[in-house]
């Protein structure tokens, strides 16, 4: 297994998939977000071995409490927006060997896979209610992605819909 830690949650995917923190690519921080203010990325990039990339964004809101879940769908969108327009560039001037590599590979397959991993607060109480309704984040996601991946998901440690990695 392959372990990328995200937010203090540790990803763990199958050795046979290439993986990859995004947000701490140096053509990201170094080249692309530099562009002008406002560029984001996603935090993970990994292709499975059906050639099926996956966009994968981590939010843990069980220590850091969200308190505006309208803007989590545009967010992420957005995210998933700033990545994507990076994978071109970062394929032909990535000085880092294998940040070219992947931006290469993601670039020439065909699927893209958008996937939220969402964790809350467990207890919901009047002064910590839950804030975000998974269903409803993925519909915007769905929404404003629909030509990227027209069945984004949302998931958490307690519902991995049959992903092939771990988290823990």
């Amino acid at each position: 297994m392959q372990r990328f830690n995200v937010d203090g949650l540790d990803f763990d995917f199958p050795d046979d998939w290439q993986v990859s923190k995004y947000d701490d690519w140096t053509f990201y921080r170094n080249q692309f977000s530099r562009m002008w203010n406002g560029i984001k990325s996603l935090d993970l990039l990994a292709i499975d071995t059906n050639k099926t990339a996956w966009l994968i964004e981590v939010k843990d809101y069980r220590v850091n409490l969200r308190t505006k879940p309208s803007d989590l769908g545009e967010e992420i969108a957005h995210k998933v927006f700033d990545t994507l327009a990076a994978i071109i560039p970062a394929k032909i001037h990535a000085a880092n060997p294998d940040e070219k590599q992947l931006a290469h590979a993601v670039s020439a397959l065909g699927k893209l896979r958008v996937v939220l991993h969402l964790e809350q607060p467990e207890k919901h109480s009047k002064l910590r209610p839950c804030a975000i309704n998974p269903a409803d984040v993925q519909q915007k996601i769905r929404q404003l992605l629909k030509p990227v991946d027209a069945h984004p998901l949302v998931v958490g440690m307690g519902l991995m819909r049959g992903l092939e990695w771990d988290v823990r």
